[in-house]
């Protein structure tokens, strides 16, 4: 606690009430931006033990607030003011809703007086982050500050992780009351379930046992829960192929023999046919969404499935479940493995040599890979192979959303939980640089680097003067091909090539390269110098290790690598939207073909 007003029982304002109570719940560093509601908080926060990052927008907050959940596993902390710097939140509160994330929201609200009369700067947040977040208050007595904000820290951090916004207007601020934290939360009708049912668990072991072609299909919630080492134990000892969604990344090595790597839309062959032809789906922390099972009529048709969440709603929301476990993902696989490992002793093992056997074919003869351009431009992929080779699996990875972020997925190595943050459900442009910048003052030891899409990059590189101002000295990779990419590939294989507006550069007719590549909007390397970072360009593939290299020394300031890529390079493989994964194409107009005596 600050020394000022500290003591339990002092007369505080409500202001010092809820910088107290932040302090109690463990709050080490805030991102935020003052204003005329929050105003009265910003007063004892000036004596706090508490770091508050002023950062540019209210969005970059609240990504900054994910992205410090998601490096750490503890609650990140966003404070706003009434009306526009809350509404800015509501993009950070729906991602972090999405993906799972804890994150605590404080945004100041007009007088209670004045609630309701559409006063200056008055929005009803509340009602609005109704849908988008786990739980939120209003909060009008100063009395009730202490405790909102510990239920706040239990909900936003229990059960299945998310966001809590509280919402607390300036009189409950400004009017004097007593600081008591409390020594007890009785929160009615909330009591996540963490262990799992042992009957459940014994019928999953059943279902193993009896199971031929099983996959194990790993989730967010397994990264959530700080469950690697148990997910290894228990693949290890049953030899079952692994696949690890984009949002859990990382939660199995990737070097691993059994790992298939990442499922779904534009996932790898092998993880999407290992899901496809499965007779057995054991889903951990995942929810089937529509990213990784295509069109759900045709999604893996002969596999029975055991569904673990620790989120009762997630489980038959999307696919009917066989065995349904409600349970933290920690406990359940360390569970698993003890039965599994009891049966075994009465000498009952699954037999998966022949179904591991053809994944791994499948995985040899269709690997993820890349056709360098033609013209001896740079290809983005060759990039991210480089940065993942020199800056290696201890580095922190913070992707933005469109090619640049499956690129990422795939083609730097993740062998540790947790080097990898980006958005998934929500597919939030402009999320990389705030995340990377929270990562960082998490992590201050570890190289972070944002790796972004030109088009991402300009929704939220102001970020770059709170990292330089406040020394955050993160790297960014911008993936430039001068296009919204993700879209413009749509374009190319859905609309015959008519690019409606991704192209993000001016180019007038009949110009020739050069005349285009002098007049780029911006430019990247005097943008970064301008914000007090180091700017670095590369556009050729024999620049690659030296940029890097170059930027990997720089460690007093941000760095930003501007890496001109070839504007047509596609992802893949690639499933299209609301097709069967069954039509997985490994390149374009080219489908893996399997014989039928190969499983």
């Amino acid at each position: 606690m600050s020394e000022q007003d500290a003591a339990a029982g002092t007369e505080v304002t409500g202001a010092q009430s809820l910088i107290n109570s932040l302090e109690r719940a463990g709050v080490e560093n805030i991102f935020g931006i003052p204003g005329g509601c929050i105003l009265p908080a910003y007063d004892p926060l000036f004596d706090s033990s508490i770091r508050h990052i002023l950062v540019r927008h209210e969005q970059g907050a609240g990504h900054a607030a994910t992205g410090y959940a998601q490096a750490t596993g503890q609650v990140g902390v966003c404070l706003a003011t009434s009306g526009p710097g809350a509404t800015n939140l509501v993009t950070p509160l729906a991602d972090a809703h999405m993906d799972s994330v804890p994150m605590v929201a404080i945004t100041g609200q007009v007088g209670a007086a004045a609630i309701g009369t559409d006063a200056f700067q008055e929005a009803d947040i509340r009602g609005i982050t109704m849908p988008i977040t786990k739980h939120n208050f209003l909060v009008t007595d100063p009395a009730d500050i202490p405790r909102t904000i510990a239920e706040a820290f239990h909900i936003a951090s229990t059960g299945r992780p998310g966001p809590v916004l509280v919402d607390i207007a300036k009189s409950a601020l400004q009017e004097k009351t007593t600081f008591e934290w409390p020594t007890e939360l009785n929160l009615p009708g909330y009591r996540p379930v963490n262990r799992p049912h042992s009957k459940q668990i014994r019928e999953a072991s059943k279902l193993i046992l009896e199971a031929h072609r099983p996959v194990l299909y790993v989730g967010g919630g397994v990264i959530r829960a700080r469950a690697a080492k148990e997910l290894r134990a228990l693949a290890e000892f049953t030899g079952m192929p692994v696949v690890t969604t984009l949002m859990a990344r990382g939660a199995f090595p990737d070097s691993h023999p059994q790992h298939l790597g990442m499922p779904g839309m534009h996932g790898t062959v092998a993880a999407v046919a290992g899901l496809q032809r499965s007779d057995l789906i054991i889903s951990l922390g995942a929810r089937f969404d529509d990213r990784v099972t295509g069109n759900l009529d045709s999604f893996a048709p002969g596999a029975k499935v055991i569904h673990a969440d620790i989120d009762p709603a997630e489980i038959g929301k999307n696919r009917h479940a066989d065995v349904p476990i409600v349970g933290d993902c920690r406990e359940v696989l360390a569970d698993l493995l003890v039965s599994l490992q009891a049966e075994s002793d009465l000498g009952d093992q699954g037999d998966y040599g022949a179904w591991v056997d053809f994944l791994a074919g499948v995985k040899k003869k269709y690997p993820v890979g890349y056709d360098a351009p033609d013209d001896g431009s740079l290809a983005p992929q060759y990039v991210l192979e480089r940065l993942s080779a020199i800056s290696g699996p201890e580095s922190i990875y913070v992707a933005g959303v469109g090619q640049h972020q499956m690129w990422a997925a795939h083609f730097i190595d993740y062998e540790n939980p947790n080097p990898w943050i980006n958005s998934g459900g929500l597919g939030t442009m402009g999320y990389s640089v705030p995340a990377a910048m929270a990562a960082k003052v998490a992590m201050p030891d570890a190289t972070v680097w944002s790796i972004d899409g030109d088009g991402c990059f300009q929704m939220t590189n102001q970020e770059l003067a709170t990292c330089a101002i406040n020394n955050i000295p993160i790297k960014v990779a911008i993936i430039n091909n001068e296009s919204l990419g993700m879209v413009r590939q749509w374009q190319t294989l859905f609309y015959d090539k008519r690019y409606s507006n991704t192209d993000l550069q001016r180019r007038p007719p009949e110009s020739s390269e050069a005349e285009l590549a002098s007049v780029r909007i911006p430019d990247f390397v005097r943008l970064a110098e301008a914000y007090g970072c180091v700017g670095l360009s590369c556009e050729s593939p024999d620049e690659v290790d030296a940029t890097i290299e170059k930027a990997m020394s720089i460690n007093d300031r941000p760095v930003v690598v501007d890496f001109r890529v070839h504007r047509d390079a596609m992802v893949w493989p690639m499933v299209a939207a609301g097709t069967s994964n069954d039509d997985i194409k490994y390149a374009r107009d080219m489908a893996p073909e399997f014989e039928e005596d190969e499983l």
